[in-house]
């Protein structure tokens, strides 16, 4: 919870005025608020009074949070807008682009910089002033009506080139994407007057209550299942801008209603295996993903690929891996082991699963060979190659990756790593 300290109250207050525009950032921020809990809102603080801190914060909370993921954006906002007498200076420092190599002064907490985002909305910044024009230097106009959209730029840019408000833009726009899969045909049946099978044990009973005349005969067609999806992501330092990215859009399959897939199992790893699978159940993305990075502590660090596959298949493949599971391995493939147990280890994953799909950002350049012991190791032990660096490079894969005919970029590697 934020820390509590006096409002100050002005000498002409506009209290109604000012929890309308605190309910409009919270409503930006993702919390469910409407008109009415504004008016509640209002009616509730002056029922209670505006004289203890702690009263006025729980009121506004009873009347605007509902869920327990909204508690941690509701204290940050809160403190933003109410508290903090430098909460502009503070949100516009949170919103500066990162500078790759320079480390923040602090760690933002989780839902903070969304709450930032959400209060300075609407905040016009100063414009640059305009560089003065040498008068010997021509003005060269470029016709940009048939140049691509900003939408299509985004979507093909790689994540580690975006800025901070291209990444931002690119989490809302994977927040609405979804990763549709067909189901299995089981050799359970369910009761159906169109089925091709005909239910013995059902048409039986029939005839039992009907004094053994069989008038009438069941029939059923196979019921269908979902199967699982687990997904392995390599959090080393050649793939966190890649993993923060996909860990979002995993958070959004894991919490979609009627995507399909049975359950959503998520693994970290890079120096040691993390099952963060219930962290990503919490519906508010930034606390899920805070939660996850503070259970997985090699965050950044080296990559040991060949010993965190054989951790899961030891520890977790039993368990996570029935029902016909597709497996997404999202890594870069650079191992720092050795390369055998590094191909028995990723041998012995894609005998467990139905489908095992490696999503590798390399592949966004057209020259990627696969030289790399660890890539050439595990390449053939794979269904589909494909890339992972994009919004499009994942679209791609939600399209396809119920096909099960679909190798990527498989063959092509397959031909290069043999010739």
């Amino acid at each position: 919870m934020a820390e509590l300290l006096p409002p100050d109250i002005p000498e002409n207050p506009k209290l109604a005025q000012n929890i309308t525009h605190f309910a409009r950032a919270l409503r930006k921020a993702g919390l469910p608020i409407g008109p009415g809990r504004v008016i509640d809102a209002i009616r509730a603080v002056q029922t209670a009074g505006f004289t203890e801190k702690q009263d006025f914060y729980w009121t506004l909370h009873a009347c605007f949070v509902n869920r327990p993921e909204h508690r941690t954006v509701f204290a940050q906002v809160f403190r933003m807008y109410w508290r903090d007498p430098r909460y502009m200076e503070h949100m516009m420092a949170m919103m500066l682009p990162a500078i790759r190599g320079v480390q923040e002064e602090r760690k933002a907490d989780a839902g903070e910089k969304r709450a930032a985002e959400a209060l300075l909305d609407g905040v016009e910044q100063d414009a640059p002033e305009p560089v003065a024009q040498d008068e010997g230097e021509t003005e060269i106009e470029i016709d940009a009506t048939q140049t691509a959209s900003s939408e299509e730029r985004l979507r093909n840019l790689d994540f580690e080139q975006m800025s901070t408000a291209e990444i931002a833009q690119a989490k809302r726009v994977l927040a609405q994407m979804s990763l549709p899969v067909k189901p299995i045909m089981s050799r359970r049946g369910q009761a159906s007057h169109l089925g091709y099978r005909i239910d013995r044990a059902r048409t039986l009973r029939a005839a039992i209550r009907q004094g053994g005349e069989l008038r009438d005969i069941a029939r059923q067609h196979p019921k269908p299942r979902w199967p699982n999806l687990v997904a392995l992501c390599d959090i080393s330092g050649s793939m966190s801008q890649y993993s923060r990215i996909i860990l979002h859009f995993l958070h959004t399959v894991s919490n979609a209603k009627g995507a399909g897939w049975a359950k959503v199992h998520a693994f970290t790893f890079g120096t040691r295996l993390t099952n963060i699978t219930r962290h990503l159940h919490q519906r508010d993305v930034d606390t899920a993903l805070a939660a996850a990075g503070a259970e997985a502590q090699d965050w950044e660090g080296g990559t040991r690929i060949g010993d965190c596959l054989h951790q899961f298949n030891r520890d977790w493949s039993r368990r996570v891996m029935g029902q016909g599971a597709v497996v997404l391995l999202i890594t870069d493939g650079l191992e720092r082991g050795d390369p055998e147990g590094l191909e028995k280890e990723i041998e012995r994953l894609h005998l467990s699963s139905k489908r095992l799909i490696w999503l590798n950002p390399l592949l966004r350049w057209d020259g990627f060979a696969p030289k790399a012991q660890g890539v050439a190791a595990m390449l053939p032990h794979v269904d589909s190659f494909r890339a992972g660096h994009s919004i499009a490079s994942l679209q791609d894969l939600a399209a396809v990756i119920s096909e099960p005919d679909d190798e990527g970029q498989k063959a092509r590697l397959m031909a290069a790593l043999s010739a």
